[in-house]
């Protein structure tokens, strides 16, 4: 969604500042409700990708620190550096 700049304020009448007021406020909900199902989609799939990384005898997989990996995806982002740094093969 783009944004038009508003109107010279002080040109515009109470009724179609009321409008303008009650448009932006429509968009808002529908942006926030659209940022809501984003989110839970996003929990969806990093709830998968740690059941997934969980699981045994996944090969390479089961090799992942799942406690880091789920910090991290909490957002936690620090631990990264901590991955990044572990020796290749240390758990």
């Amino acid at each position: 969604m783009e944004l038009e700049p508003l109107p010279d304020l002080a040109s515009v009448s109470d009724a179609e500042l009321k409008q303008l007021i009650e448009d932006l406020t429509q968009a808002e909900r529908e942006v926030s409700m659209q940022r809501r199902v984003l989110h839970g989609r996003i929990d969806m799939l990093r709830q998968e990708l740690v059941r997934r990384l969980s699981s045994k005898d996944e090969g390479a997989l089961s090799v992942v620190d799942v406690d880091a990996l789920a910090r991290i995806l909490a957002g936690r982002l620090p631990d990264v550096d901590r991955l990044q740094d572990a020796p290749e093969g240390s758990d």
